[in-house]
């Protein structure tokens, strides 16, 4: 009974011996150790190149070890429109269920997850958290799971299997997408930087309406998301970020070289200056829109990238092209705003280089100066800059130029109303000079043969006098007096200074000449060579004239000084009698005349004043400016 007992015993714990012996950990990975480093180890992998397998073929085929398969870092482009499956057996060591997550990798449109304990049931995704599904492993047993993969249409897929326990999930998952290293804050900074570049160009459009400040605003959008997405949605997921890997970084890159090549004929006017240049750039618009619409449609209606691939580099090699080409340009046009064009190119031409020399040596790390990004960012801002302070530099011009064409309207406008004014008072001359010239010759003339007239009869009837020839012959003379006064100051000739002095001094020793009335004149040894027109010569000499009329006829006066002093600021005329002065309360005597030589002298800014001082003294001041 004890020998059959324990037979028994042996044999139930044949099974239970036999599991634990066919798990081989060397193929293994053991989700209860948790050694990330494992599992790539114990992964395989393997390429339908036909993508004919189905699934339950794949169970069968002989798959290769991931950790031999030196591309896995780098998916070729050539690989990325078939299949890749890879196939990994968990275990579980320890007494109790363990709880993960598998993540695979970042890029990819497909993830389907087999487990050939299920019967090919495929197992889908948390959707909580794409990327990372969660597996369940019972305690002492094993699982193998197959893993189908179709990457998205990028250049820089990658295989990095990790399996994270679910006690640590949610530290990793702040470590990996809360964490920001040195190169995505730099690249959130240069974000930073060409917002405030658009605001401050969109600005100036409302400013100014200037369309290549909008072109250019456009152009440094495309080139903010760009930097702005590929600095944020790192080491992120989602249906979204695929679609921005696989083809809204494209469409950015493709619209963001047209808003540039539309701001580079705006900028330059190429319509105008440059015809040929502006023909290209038109047909380079559409050669790259031509390129955006291939590239769509390979993207969402072929299953390959190869093509893809080969127009993105077409597209970028387009770009060094147009950079380049500003650059020969520039050096052959000599002009300052294509200068700002080539160096704008010149720079991100320049640290193109840089990334593209790090990407071919296959330098791919996350230090900030081995990081390709971080140059090709740099060299985009830099351009930008430059860009913006070619707009600065050609807004500010063309400001100074409208200032200065203003200022040329306005003295043309100037210029134009002078010669009106001139050609108005030129023509009123000639009308004086033609009218002065009629009086002296016709009118002058007839008073002059009355006044003789009238003296022959008076000299003919000189045994019996006729009063009113006398006084025919004295209104003739008084009038004659005056038409000369009239025809002097009329003729533009006589428009100065010296001349008028030389006429009031003529006329008042005239005047004074056998009334027992001594005149003197004093003036100064050099006139100064001022104009004076014929309304001021005209109404001075009234008042002088009226000023020696009063002298002869109320001031018993037995001499008269008339002085001319030049000071500061212009000419003084004194008129100074000895006689008995003036009686400001009595002023009847003078009748309105006191009154109409101050009216006169207000009406041309002479400054007038009569005053007592050991007779009457009368001071006419001209303020003159220049002399």
């Amino acid at each position: 009974m004890k020998q059959l007992l324990t037979i028994m015993t042996f044999y139930f714990f044949i099974p239970v011996c036999f599991g634990q012996a066919i798990v081989d950990t060397s193929k293994v990975f053991d989700v209860s150790a948790g050694l990330e480093a494992d599992l790539p180890v114990k992964t395989k992998i393997f390429i339908d190149k036909t993508d004919n397998y189905s699934i339950s073929e794949m169970w069968k085929i002989s798959f290769s070890n991931l950790v031999d398969f030196q591309q896995r870092k780098k998916i070729p482009v050539e690989l990325i429109r078939y299949p890749l499956y890879l196939k990994t057996e968990l275990y579980n060591s320890s007494d109790k269920p363990v709880s993960g997550y598998f993540f695979i990798g970042y890029n990819f449109r497909s993830i389907e997850i087999y487990n050939q304990n299920k019967k090919y049931e495929e197992i889908m995704q948390h959707d909580s958290v794409p990327a990372y599904i969660k597996l369940t492993i019972d305690p002492g047993s094993s699982t193998t799971y197959l893993f189908k993969l179709r990457f998205i249409k990028n250049d820089f897929n990658y295989i990095t299997p990790k399996f994270i326990l679910e006690e640590n999930f949610e530290k990793y998952l702040n470590h990996i997408i809360g964490f920001k290293t040195n190169v995505q804050v730099y690249g959130l900074i240069l974000s930073g930087v060409l917002f405030m570049m658009i605001l401050f160009m969109l600005t100036n459009y409302i400013i100014s309406r200037k369309p290549e400040f909008v072109y250019n605003a456009l152009y440094s959008t495309c080139m903010f998301l760009l930097i702005f997405f590929n600095s944020s949605l790192v080491k992120n997921t989602g249906p979204f970020i695929n679609l921005y890997y696989s083809y809204i970084d494209f469409l950015l890159l493709v619209l963001g070289t047209v808003f540039y090549i539309t701001f580079t004929r705006q900028f330059l006017n190429t319509k105008l200056k440059y015809e040929l240049l502006d023909k290209v750039l038109k047909y380079g618009e559409r050669f790259v829109l031509l390129l955006l619409g291939v590239y769509t449609y390979l993207n969402f209606f072929t299953d390959t990238y190869l093509p893809q691939y080969y127009l993105e580099n077409i597209m970028k090699i387009f770009i060094m092209g147009i950079g380049i080409t500003f650059i020969v340009l520039a050096l052959k046009v000599k002009n300052r705003l294509f200068n700002y064009i080539a160096w704008g190119n010149g720079v991100l031409i320049f640290f193109s280089g840089i990334s593209l020399s790090l990407i071919l040596l296959g330098i791919r790390t996350h230090s900030f100066f081995t990081s390709s990004i971080v140059h090709y960012n740099t060299g985009i801002v830099c351009e930008l800059a430059f860009f913006l302070l070619g707009l600065t530099y050609k807004n500010r011009r063309e400001l100074i130029m409208g200032i200065q064409q203003q200022e040329a309207l306005k003295l043309e406008a100037e210029k134009q109303e002078y010669e009106t004014q001139i050609a108005v008072i030129t023509a009123q001359q000639e009308v004086r000079n033609r009218i002065s010239a009629d009086m002296h010759d016709d009118l002058g003339a007839g008073m002059t043969a009355i006044s003789l007239y009238s003296e022959l009869a008076r000299k003919k009837l000189s045994g019996n006098p006729i009063p009113e020839i006398d006084k025919i012959s004295a209104s003739a003379n008084e009038l004659l007096d005056k038409m000369n006064a009239i025809i002097w100051s009329m003729s533009s000739s006589n428009d100065s200074l010296s001349n008028m002095i030389a006429y009031i001094r003529s006329y008042a020793l005239e005047y004074f000449e056998d009334t027992g009335i001594i005149c003197k004149i004093n003036l100064p040894e050099k006139l100064p060579n001022v104009e004076v027109n014929g309304a001021i010569r005209r109404n001075v000499f009234l008042v002088v004239k009226e000023a020696l009329n009063n002298i002869l006829k109320h001031s018993k006066a037995t001499e008269v000084n008339i002085n001319l002093i030049r000071v500061d600021d212009g000419l003084t005329l004194y008129i100074h009698d000895n006689g008995v002065g003036i009686d400001f309360d009595n002023i009847r005597q003078f009748g309105n005349g006191l009154k109409n030589m101050k009216k006169r002298m207000k009406d041309f800014d002479i400054e007038f004043d009569i005053e007592n001082s050991k007779g009457t003294l009368i001071t006419i001041h001209r303020k003159i400016k220049a002399f």
